[in-house]
């Protein structure tokens, strides 16, 4: 993990994302040991997310006041930082009213632990909602979604990248590689290679693992050899090429991985080109819908 943050940030890389849940707490304690031993802080512009269960207990998950107020003073012990650049609720909490959810956040912004508050996995009707209500009492507004987007998932097109765009909010968009779809590593009627996250996670297969997807992903890769370039390359060109996309996210396993995905940040498409990728059709998906979904 240390190789390959260092590697992102030799590229010129500065944003970091992750979240309490990733590990229970375990890729936040990675990250800050990284930033301790590299003592690189103010070059990093640091997020994190806050929802899911971190404990057996009533009040170890979810979006309520005494939630978030005992979730970021963890996620900042385990980042070893004294403060969280953007600290996002990580999906929409039905059972705790959206007003607790606010204030509690803009009491962290006020108190200085928290410098931005974005969002992940929320309806349109949602984030408007969210930011009517800070703005009309003052409070801190959501400055990013962080939402599924790629190839085979355009489902924000039709209304969270329009408001987005006419609001100011940054996007920072995830699975850029639906779940490693995009990079042909999944044949049909084959084996799902061992480790992968079609394999490990049931929730990636079914939404991605469609008779549809495949035969999208196989013109893909037909467009990818094309221009010589590797699928990973294509897919994270295709979502850069997005004018309301700020910047995909990426995970990778490997230096290997990162070598060949931020590649992709060379290819410029033009909407012309864009549009002649093999893709789902704007503003569709393919499989299980992201935010109602897990």
């Amino acid at each position: 993990s240390f190789a390959i943050m260092d590697y992102f940030v030799e590229q010129g890389g500065t944003f970091l994302d992750t979240a309490d849940a990733y590990g229970v707490g375990a890729t936040e304690s990675v990250v800050g040991r990284w930033l301790k031993a590299r003592r690189n802080r103010d070059n990093i512009v640091l997020a994190t997310k806050v929802f899911h269960p971190m404990g057996s207990g009533p009040n170890d998950g979810g979006l309520s006041r005494t939630h978030i107020l005992r979730a970021v003073e963890a996620s900042l012990l385990r980042l070893q930082t004294d403060v969280i650049d953007l600290y996002q609720v990580h999906r929409w909490d039905p059972t705790v009213p959206i007003e607790e959810t606010i204030g509690a956040l803009d009491d962290l912004v006020r108190q200085g632990k928290v410098r931005y508050v974005g969002c992940s996995n929320v309806r349109a009707y949602q984030l408007q909602y969210c930011l009517d209500y800070a703005r009309a009492h003052a409070m801190a507004p959501f400055v990013s979604l962080q939402p599924l987007y790629n190839a085979l998932n355009r489902l924000i097109e039709a209304e969270l990248l329009p408001l987005c765009g006419e609001q100011g909010i940054g996007v920072m968009s995830y699975n850029p590689l639906a779940g490693g779809m995009l990079t042909g590593k999944y044949r049909r009627n084959e084996p799902l290679p061992r480790g992968s996250r079609l394999e490990a996670f049931s929730f990636y297969h079914d939404r991605y693992y469609t008779d549809q997807a495949l035969e999208i992903v196989g013109g893909f890769l037909q467009e990818a050899s094309r221009r010589s370039v590797s699928p990973a390359q294509l897919a994270l060109a295709w979502v850069l090429a997005e004018p309301r996309i700020s910047s995909p996210i990426l995970g990778a396993r490997s230096i290997d991985q990162i070598k060949d995905s931020l590649k992709g940040a060379e290819i410029h498409l033009t909407a012309e080109e864009r549009a002649g990728i093999p893709a789902v059709q704007a503003a569709h998906w393919v499989g299980e819908d992201p935010v109602d979904g897990k």
